[in-house]
């Protein structure tokens, strides 16, 4: 369990911080820029959170959403430096990422089929649903972009859950859009 009886240290004014692990690195270290985008992502979340209009099953999703982007957001804080830690470290699991796929296919099965690409709007929660997907994308590129350096290890279960995640805040700003009958679409060359 975590506390936190002191929100501000001063130990991150020089630009440094540390790990869930102790150790310390730049604020602009690859790992921070990845845990800090998934934050981002979370936080989109809450926003789309305030205009789902009580529509239980999506608010639920991403409730659930959000609850395992803070356990994405713990994994990515803790390397695996392939030493024992005093703790275990909370990671991302596989059933996280089964879950997801459940629910794109649940909301994705009422959708109506797509004849162009959307384009982000209609309502105010698809608006932030596509905003919170372009944010995931991200957070997504910065992982990869973590996993790619030599001596550091992102797990694949963490990078397949990014990307579903994303996947699935597409479909739901389609459900959100009235089941995808409110979709704004792209009309190729329009303004030409």
């Amino acid at each position: 369990m975590v506390t936190l009886n002191r929100i501000y240290t001063r130990t991150g004014d020089g630009g440094g911080t540390r790990l869930a692990s102790g150790e310390p690195v730049s604020k602009t270290h690859p790992r921070v820029s990845a845990y800090g985008a998934v934050d981002e992502t979370n936080a989109c979340l809450g926003l789309v959170r305030l205009h789902t209009g009580g529509d239980a099953v999506l608010d639920g999703i991403l409730m659930r959403a959000q609850n395992d982007l803070f356990d994405l957001g713990a994994d990515l804080a803790t390397p695996d430096r392939g030493q024992k830690l005093e703790w275990e470290p909370l990671r991302i699991v596989q059933s996280q990422v089964d879950r997801l796929e459940r629910e794109i296919d649940l909301l994705n099965g009422e959708l109506s089929d797509l004849t162009s690409f959307v384009l982000p709007g209609g309502t105010p929660a698809a608006a932030a649903l596509h905003l919170a997907r372009t944010v995931c994308r991200r957070a997504e590129r910065e992982a990869v972009a973590l996993a790619a350096l030599e001596d550091e290890v992102v797990s694949p279960a963490a990078l397949k859950f990014l990307n579903r995640l994303s996947d699935l805040l597409f479909v739901a700003g389609r459900w959100a859009n009235e089941k995808g009958a409110g979709d704004v679409l792209w009309t190729p060359g329009a303004n030409r």
